[in-house]
């Protein structure tokens, strides 16, 4: 926690056979640094394919803090350089090891060749730099010494231990995918964003949870995907939330995430220039487009912590739960929830699948997962509760088994059918919106 060992790559995802350079910061005399691939291995979550000879430590110098958007970028010279060649497309984690004992990770993806017939499984880096305070600045300033910037750079560290996000959100889903032998592909959200065509033929989309950051291309990506055939899932909520930019700094393009946020209107440069890329929230001024028309939801509320609770027990994604209409899995709504809206903007038929009332900052409110269908026969699932992600592993605390088998069951048979080709096809999405008590306007104010 104090600075011991750090480092990060020279790319959030590399293509197969693409040189991996690694800056890594330590005042240790040496270090080791291994590459683990994350998937369904028997035994465990991950397979070691690379380990580094001893490397002579170093301490990196301090960062630069751009002056107009309060970026923080380390830039800190290669401490090491290796070939992927031989590494197998997927999620991976580095572990550095200081003589010292210390360690720390390094989030890293080596993308699919092609996503033709896969289910593509999606890492939210940018989301994942929004809340990095690493050099005291992110795109909040919630913490005691972090302060709020207009941007955030992938030049730097994730804070310590640096796989937080990665282990409560992807590592779950893509060990029980491989486990199924479902077929994957791996990418994350800023090779959507910037690769048009990525996304052609792929029979599903994953979101893989606490998605919040999206820019205009990658939103149209999906949603291209989406009428021609590919299945959505998203495994959080609040998905979809803040519209960001990418832009390019001195290590090459789409290195920093531009988010002015609440103060978009007053100090976005493109507020006039450019409204559609403006980046507020995806429901606001001066380019309004609310997330629900993608996810089916609206965010609603912050902090929340209350069970789940099933209201369509027919529905295919529910089929060898044993669920039945009021089951209860609690604490499986926490942190964050979405709520549907009745309102043109929500996508139908749209098939609530479960319901709660609860209170949120004292108001009444209610929380919903859903599933719409479209023309294309793409389904889109959203399960409304940023812990669903999680919850998919055995060790997601404080859940039940009872919880934890019920949401590994529901993920595996959405995993197994979006695999095959366009669930609405087979699966019809039944409106049953005016069957629930849902206002049309926000009662609770969001964050």
């Amino acid at each position: 926690m104090d600075h011991q060992i750090e480092g990060y790559a020279n790319q959030r995802g590399l293509g197969a056979g693409s040189r991996l350079e690694l800056m890594v910061s330590t005042p240790a005399h040496r270090f080791r640094a291994y590459a683990y691939r994350i998937g369904g291995y028997q035994g465990g979550s991950g397979r070691l394919v690379w380990s580094s000879r001893s490397v002579r430590g170093r301490k990196q110098q301090a960062p630069e803090v751009t002056p107009d958007t309060r970026a923080v970028v380390a830039h800190w010279s290669p401490s090491l350089s290796v070939a992927t060649t031989r590494w197998p497309e997927g999620f991976y984690l580095i572990k550095l090891v200081a003589s010292t004992g210390f360690e720390a990770y390094v989030p890293l993806t080596i993308s699919s060749q092609r996503t033709a017939g896969r289910v593509v499984l999606v890492m939210p880096t940018m989301t994942w730099q929004a809340y990095n305070g690493w050099g005291g600045y992110d795109l909040y300033g919630s913490g005691t010494h972090t302060y709020k910037g207009d941007a955030v750079s992938f030049d730097r560290p994730y804070q310590a231990p640096g796989a937080n996000e990665f282990l409560y959100n992807v590592l779950g889903t893509v060990v029980l995918g491989e486990q199924l032998g479902v077929p994957l592909a791996y990418e994350t959200d800023v090779q959507v964003a910037t690769r048009a065509r990525l996304l052609d033929g792929a029979t599903g989309y994953v979101s893989l949870g606490h998605d919040e950051y999206w820019t205009v291309p990658e939103r149209h990506n999906v949603t291209r995907a989406r009428d021609r055939g590919t299945n959505l899932a998203f495994l959080s909520s609040n998905s979809v939330y803040w519209r960001v930019r990418l832009e390019g700094g001195r290590t090459g393009s789409n290195r920093l995430v531009v988010g002015y946020k609440e103060d978009a209107s007053s100090s976005d440069p493109l507020r006039y220039a450019d409204p559609a890329t403006t980046t507020a929230r995806w429901r606001d001024p001066p380019h309004p487009v609310p997330e629900n028309s993608l996810t089916g939801t609206l965010y609603e509320c912050y902090p929340v912590d209350e069970p789940y609770r099933v209201a369509s027990p027919r529905w295919w994604g529910f089929r060898g739960t044993g669920a039945k209409a009021g089951t209860e899995l609690s604490h499986l709504v926490a942190d964050e929830a979405d709520r549907v809206y009745p309102v043109p903007s929500t996508p139908r038929p749209l098939q609530i699948l479960s319901d709660l009332s609860y209170r949120c900052m004292g108001v009444l409110t209610s929380t919903q997962s859903t599933y719409y269908t479209t023309p294309s026969g793409a389904g889109v699932i959203d399960f409304g509760t940023q812990r669903w992600s999680c919850a998919v592993k055995p060790e997601c605390a404080p859940l039940s088994l009872k919880t934890t088998r019920f949401v590994r069951t529901v993920t595996s048979n959405v995993l197994r059918a979006f695999a095959i080709g366009p669930v609405g096809r087979s699966h019809p999405a039944h409106d049953n919106v005016r069957d629930f008590v849902l206002p049309t306007y926000n009662q609770v104010p969001a964050s």
